[in-house]
């Protein structure tokens, strides 16, 4: 028996038990309706493709490329894109890999083409659907770009910031990846100071310089080294003798007093031909270690299985699906535009006179085994398929759209092969949508071929334009090839030109000298210009004038005959020393000026034997005649005269050379009296003179 409160408990369980079973009740009728509401909603859907389509598709989202790379991170932390073998191969994965497993933590590294991705929310994205912390790292076909750190500790903005200014443009995704690395294996400080001190030098200095040179710089370097090897050798030779010669030769070089040998010793001869032609191959040898650059890209050389990766994938694809999507890009067709594509194909397929219709949407790159050729792709990837259709690119990422007919019979000049550019290209209105609008322009290139007319002929395109060969393409030319021929020639020129340049620069010190220095007067005007009564000064002066000028004609004496070297060897005598010039009697300065100008004569030709007797400066004698020297005397002397003497006569005392310091007649000296007799007798008074036989 019960009492009254153990039956107030079990009212009140009673109650409570009836609430529970009321409100369970009613949950599962919302949640059966709720499943009814979704499977009407589902089959209103599957129901209504056309009034689907009729409505714009949103903006496509990066899920499915998302979960594409989620999976394919999943079965290996580093992935590498197939599209790109030119700059990046597939086959670098195990390189990154290597690099990956530096950084301490797990690392997550995607290597897309550039455009393909949305940076930082890429990322996001991969790593919601991987799951999994880590480091997160998004390099392009040139550089790391983005990296986030989920979970673990790594200066992820740091490193990236580093290996964007510390690196240049040229130097490759695998390089900036291991600087990358480097500085997350650095720590967080360190990373932080590496980072702002790689922003301030590329604020102060600007982009780092090329690690790589191109083809037109190599074209340089070989043209280089094609001049300096003919042009230093050559300017050696010509330089060398004549700034020698203008040296010995310059106005008030020094007059060199002992005679040179007649014959040097053969062996110098050779030694500057032979310095040149050592010199050219130092240059030859030296150059290829110089300029040792072989490569124009930090590219690895891609293999075969790299260049037909993508191909194969998409090859892959269409013989399961007429339309195949990049995974690797954003989606451009929704599954709406998808089911109308289907349709429209099938329904060209089975029209009279139609075939197959291949769609693939493929990002079309300079870095990809076409190299940025649509022809070449769809080329590819029919002789791969091998079925005949029209084949349709189009590009995810620039919306670009080519097609091509592989064997059937379509008109040539039908609405297929004359598509608006709105089509072919996009316009402004789909260059500002995410998906370019493929899948409209794509529906429009199939009404298009809908309403090309068909032939009995089919037509094919021709083979695509031979393709820079990827293997070999980054290989620079060798340095002797190309422009290194040209390069010999023009360095034969450029010597001539430093020759010119050189003779002319010293043409302007010799005018420079000349007015300190100047050179001997001209015979003709040596009666009009040589005083009748010099000073010693005057005397010295010209004597130093016409020594050097004789050192610089008769050089070592081989073209000399024995007249040039008899006048010579009496000059030497008299002024056996050009420091004591000063020392030496006027009438002694007056005999070495004219032995010296004598001498000069002799060597260029002239074959005059006697100077003017009344004045010896005046150079050579025309005639004899009986003049009168003196303007008091009667007496007459049988003298040389020079032209202006010989028309003058009546001015002969005033011309009469008088030496100083007394003013004497000059022939009043013993030396000098020899002098009206000729060269020859001036020589042998000098020989009498100094005491030599």
């Amino acid at each position: 028996m019960k009492t009254g409160g153990e039956r107030g408990d079990l009212s009140m369980r009673a109650a409570t038990e009836k609430a529970g079973r009321i409100i369970r009740t009613r949950v599962l009728a919302i949640s059966a309706l709720l499943r009814l509401l979704a499977v009407l909603l589902t089959l209103f859907a599957t129901a209504t493709p056309t009034a689907q389509a009729a409505t714009p598709s949103p903006s496509p989202s990066p899920g499915t490329q998302a979960a594409y790379l989620a999976q394919q991170l999943r079965a290996n932390p580093v992935y590498v894109t197939d599209q790109l073998p030119r700059e990046i191969p597939k086959s670098t994965t195990p390189s990154f890999t290597k690099l990956a497993k530096r950084t301490g933590v797990p690392t997550y590294v995607l290597v897309l083409p550039m455009g393909a991705t949305d940076g930082e929310a890429l990322l996001d994205a991969v790593h919601d659907r991987l799951g999994k912390g880590g480091l997160y790292v998004l390099i392009d076909d040139s550089s790391v770009t983005d990296a986030t750190a989920y979970g673990v500790s790594a200066p992820a903005d740091d490193a990236v910031t580093t290996a964007t200014y510390e690196l240049p443009y040229d130097a490759g995704p695998l390089r900036s990846f291991e600087r990358f690395v480097d500085v997350i294996t650095e720590g967080g400080a360190k990373a932080a100071a590496r980072a702002q001190a790689a922003r301030d030098k590329y604020d102060a200095d600007g982009e780092p310089a090329d690690l790589y040179i191109g083809p037109s710089d190599r074209d340089n370097q070989s043209f280089l080294t094609g001049m300096a090897i003919t042009g230093v050798p050559l300017a050696m030779l010509l330089l060398i003798p004549y700034v020698r010669r203008w040296w010995r030769r310059r106005p008030g070089a020094p007059v060199s007093l002992t005679k040179r040998p007649s014959n040097p010793r053969r062996p110098t001869r050779w030694l500057l031909p032979l310095a040149a032609a050592a010199t050219a191959v130092a240059i030859a040898a030296t150059a290829p270690h110089v300029y040792d650059q072989t490569t124009s890209s930090a590219s690895p050389r891609p293999r075969a299985i790299d260049l037909n990766a993508r191909i194969d994938r998409v090859v892959e694809g269409l013989a399961q699906d007429p339309v195949y999507q990049d995974a690797e890009s954003p989606r451009a067709l929704g599954r709406a535009r998808l089911a109308q594509l289907h349709a429209r194909i099938e329904k060209f397929s089975a029209s009279k006179g139609g075939g197959p219709v291949f769609m693939a949407l493929v990002p079309q790159l300079y870095e990809d085994e076409s190299g940025n050729d649509e022809e070449y792709f769809a080329y590819a990837v029919h002789d791969k398929l091998g079925k005949d259709g029209v084949y349709i690119v189009a590009d995810p990422l620039d919306g670009y759209i080519n097609v091509f007919n592989y064997g059937l019979g379509l008109d040539s000049y039908g609405p297929l092969y004359d598509l608006p550019e709105s089509v072919t290209y996009g316009d402004e209105t789909s260059d500002a949508a995410d998906d370019h609008l493929l899948g409209e322009r794509l529906t429009s290139v199939m009404t298009a071929l809908d309403k090309t007319e068909r032939t009995d002929e089919p037509t094919t395109p021709g083979d695509p334009y031979p393709l820079t060969d990827p293997i070999t393409e980054d290989e620079l030319n060798p340095l002797f090839y190309g422009d290194f021929w040209p390069g010999l020639f023009v360095g034969a020129l450029a010597a001539g030109a430093v020759l010119a340049l050189v003779a002319a620069a010293l043409g302007i010190v010799r005018k420079s000298l000349l007015r300190r220095n100047p050179e001997p007067l001209q015979p003709s005007a040596l009666p009009t210009a040589s005083p009748a009564m010099p000073t010693k000064p005057y005397l010295h002066d010209t004597a130093r004038t016409e020594l050097q000028a004789l050192a610089r004609a008769f050089g070592t004496g081989e073209t000399a005959d024995t007249r040039a070297r008899n006048r010579y060897d009496a000059t030497m005598l008299l002024a056996t020393d050009h420091e004591a010039l000063d020392e030496l009697a006027p009438a002694t300065l007056t005999a070495v000026i004219v032995l010296a100008r004598a001498t000069r004569a002799a060597l260029s030709g002239d074959d005059s034997t006697l100077c003017c007797g009344v004045n010896p400066l005046h150079g050579p004698a025309k005639t004899r005649r009986h003049v009168r020297t003196s303007s008091v005397e009667t007496r007459r002397r049988m003298l040389p005269l020079c032209p202006v003497c010989l028309d003058d006569p009546h001015k002969i005392p005033a011309r009469l050379l008088k030496l100083p310091p007394n003013g004497l007649p000059y022939y009043e000296d013993e030396l000098l009296s020899a002098v009206p007799e000729g060269f020859t007798k001036l020589g042998r008074k000098v020989r009498e003179t100094t005491n030599v036989r």
